[in-house]
């Protein structure tokens, strides 16, 4: 499966930066359905985090996703790659 890399900045508490990918099926163009899969992730987070929109959400790129990745997109429309001050 071919997916879409969308490289995302969110701020949170402690005057950090979240960095992390949202990877959705190349198909999936709808903004609003990714700036959604991206604030359903920072819900489950413990701690406060700025909004997610256009500033701070961009694609990137594509590429070809492995097997896991594939999976995951399939059960739930998406899939995160955590990179910095995500825990």
């Amino acid at each position: 499966m071919k997916v879409s890399v969308w490289d995302t900045y969110v701020p949170r508490e402690g005057q950090k930066t979240m960095h992390f990918d949202i990877l959705v099926s190349s198909d999936t163009i709808a903004t609003d359905v990714i700036f959604g899969y991206g604030k359903a992730y920072l819900a489950t987070k413990p701690f406060t985090t700025g909004d997610l929109t256009s500033n701070e959400c961009r694609f990137c790129h594509m590429e070809q996703a492995p097997d896991m990745v594939e999976e995951a997109i399939k059960e739930k429309g998406y899939y995160i790659i955590e990179m910095e001050n995500c825990q």
